[in-house]
C-alpha cells in the first residue's frame, strides 16, 4: 500500500484535491486509535483507514465538505449515540484539505522574470519560466523551476491553465506582452498581470478592446501595470512588487477554491 506521506507529496504536485483525516483523540472502545490516518480524494476514494464502518463513511462525507470549503475542521463522534456502533467509544478526527501548489507561469526570463521566479519559489508556487530566446536559461540556476524554451504562443497552447494558475507577462517585446496577455485572459486563471508603463497599459487596453475582442470586465481584471504599487526601480524591486501581489491574491482566494 502507498505510504500516506509520499502520497500527500504526490497530491501537492499532481493537481488533485484531497483531504487528510487524522484521529487525534479516542476514549473507550474504538476501531482505531489516535494517530490513525486516511486520505480522502474528491471522488470519495480513500487511502488508509480510520476504522471502517459508520464512522469512516461519515468522515468521508465530512472530508468532501472540507475539500469544498477549503477549511480545516475537527469533528467528534460518539460511536454509540451518533453512529449506532456497539463499540460505544468516542473519536475526535481532524480533517485538513490538501490542495496542489498554485502554478506560476512567467513569460519572459529576463532580469525581472528571473527575479520573480527566484522570490516566488520561496513563497509556495510551482514555477514555469517560458522564453523563446536560445540559451536564455544557461545563467539561471533556480531549483524547483521548469524551463520551457520555445515559441511563446505554441507553448501557451500546450500549458495547462486552471483556476489555480497565476500568470506574469514580462517579455522583452511590448507586442509579445500584449498578445500573450490577450490569449491568457481567455484561459482559466487565478491571476494575470502584465508589466508596463502607464502609457503602454493605456495602449494595450485599447488594443484588447478594439482588436483582441476582450470584454471590459476581462480587461479590468488584468493587473497592469503589474504588482503592488510602490517606488520600485531595479529588476529585483519590481519583482518584489510582483511577488507581493501574487501572495496577496493567493492568500485572499485560498478559501474560495
Amino acid at each position: 500500500m502507498k505510504n500516506i506521506y509520499s502520497e500527500l507529496n504526490e497530491l501537492i504536485k499532481s493537481g488533485k484535491n484531497a483531504a487528510l483525516c487524522v484521529v487525534v483523540e479516542t476514549k473507550g472502545s474504538t476501531p482505531r486509535k489516535a494517530g490513525s490516518k486516511m486520505i480522502v480524494y474528491d471522488n470519495k476514494k480513500i487511502l488508509g483507514t480510520i476504522g471502517g464502518g459508520s464512522i469512516e463513511f461519515n468522515v468521508i462525507d465530512k472530508a468532501i465538505e472540507v475539500i469544498q470549503n477549503n477549511t480545516p475542521q475537527k469533528f467528534t463522534f460518539n460511536l454509540e449515540n451518533d453512529l449506532d456502533m456497539t463499540c460505544g467509544g468516542y473519536v475526535e478526527v481532524y480533517i485538513e484539505p490538501v490542495f496542489p501548489l498554485p502554478k506560476l507561469y512567467i513569460f519572459g526570463a529576463g532580469h525581472v522574470g528571473k527575479a520573480v521566479a527566484e522570490f516566488a519559489s520561496k513563497t509556495g508556487f510551482e514555477i514555469t519560466l517560458f522564453d523563446e530566446r536560445e540559451g536564455i536559461f544557461k545563467s539561471i540556476t533556480l531549483q524547483n523551476t521548469k524551463f520551457v524554451q520555445g515559441n511563446y504562443f505554441e507553448e501557451i497552447e500546450k500549458a495547462n491553465f486552471d483556476n489555480n494558475t497565476y500568470v506574469v507577462v514580462t517579455t522583452p517585446k511590448h507586442a509579445y506582452d500584449e498578445d500573450i496577455t490577450a490569449i491568457c485572459a481567455k484561459k482559466l486563471h487565478a491571476y494575470l498581470g502584465m508589466i508596463g508603463s502607464k502609457r503602454k497599459v493605456a495602449t494595450a487596453k485599447k488594443v484588447f478592446l478594439e482588436e483582441r475582442g476582450l470584454k471590459s470586465e476581462e480587461i479590468e481584471s488584468i493587473d497592469m501595470p503589474i504588482g503592488i504599487k510602490f517606488a520600485a526601480q531595479t529588476p529585483e524591486e519590481i519583482a518584489i512588487s510582483i511577488v507581493a501581489k501574487l501572495i496577496d491574491v493567493k492568500n485572499s482566494t485560498e478559501g474560495k477554491k
